[in-house]
């Protein structure tokens, strides 16, 4: 489906201009959120055990298997123009949340795993080597959701109290680059987004897609990426860049005092299918 098209038909119809519109786009992903299958065909499931190739071994750190947390078939899934996950097969997601959250600086892989399973590979249902690696299993069923980055995104109340509580002359120059860019260059901005939420809520717990560029991430994404480490807010531009090159492989929504993480991948690795690059940021909401 044109699903970029749909949406400039729509907006045309409310009187945008198309040059605005086209701005917009550039920052308008859409996302695959995962909720608990009602009447939907299931797409896959949290927790649970999962289906390896014949022969395979369950992911471990050492001598600790690693639990799953998702299991998705990429066939079932809707298509999104512009992320290029595989047209079919298996994506397997393995994290010992824990461990991962407590070594935030480990090797990609070290604590988390990524498993393609193409189609037609003889797979068998994995015998748990511990019981405590498998969770309850819960089926999931797929939709599209619009996502926008933080700074444009009305709901994210840390960024617009920045808005509001900043002077102009106090802003970097990049952020007052922002700044003007969102007054001059996309006016309905306010509509715009509307419009795009409209065709396509949002609000899954789990996500393929879309954007992960919250703070906490960004900066754990720094210091896993770079010799000296590094913590940058998304109101900085090299954190601008950093949400541009990775895309959410599978995004979990916070949840109070519980662990959630985010398998993030870059996109030319995910065009290349190297699983191996997939890196994992881990957090724990608490007061």
């Amino acid at each position: 489906m044109d699903h970029q098209g749909t949406f400039r038909r729509a907006a045309l119809e409310s009187g945008i201009p198309d040059d605005e519109i086209s701005r917009f786009s550039q920052h308008l992903r859409l996302a695959i959120g995962l909720s608990k299958a009602g009447d939907g065909s299931p797409v896959g499931h949290i927790g649970g055990v999962p289906r390896l190739p014949v022969g395979m071994k369950w992911p471990s750190a050492g001598n600790i298997p690693l639990p799953l947390l998702l299991s998705v078939d990429c066939g079932a899934l809707p298509r999104v123009d512009g992320f290029g996950l595989p047209a079919d097969g298996t994506l397997l997601f393995f994290v010992d949340q824990e461990m991962d959250f407590d070594e935030c600086q480990a090797d990609p892989g070290e604590y988390a795993r990524v498993v393609y399973v193409p189609d037609g590979t003889e797979t068998a249902v994995a015998e748990p080597p511990d019981p405590a690696c498998v969770s309850e299993r819960i089926d999931v069923c797929a939709e599209l959701g619009a996502e926008l980055p933080l700074w444009l995104d009305e709901g994210d109340e840390d960024w617009h109290e920045f808005w509001q509580d900043f002077e102009r002359d106090d802003m970097s120059p990049f952020q007052q680059q922002l700044l003007r860019y969102m007054e001059r260059e996309l006016p309905h901005l306010d509509e715009l987004r509307s419009l795009a939420y409209g065709l396509w809520p949002s609000g899954a717990y789990l996500v393929i897609g879309g954007y992960a560029d919250d703070e906490e991430t960004i900066g754990s994404i720094m210091a896993k990426t770079r010799a000296k480490g590094g913590w940058l807010s998304y109101q900085d531009e090299d954190a601008f860049r950093l949400v541009n090159e990775w895309i959410p492989l599978a995004n979990e929504g916070r949840i109070y005092e519980e662990y959630y993480t985010r398998f993030l991948i870059r996109h030319d690795d995910l065009a290349a299918a190297r699983w191996d690059k997939v890196l994992t940021v881990t957090n724990f909401e608490a007061p």
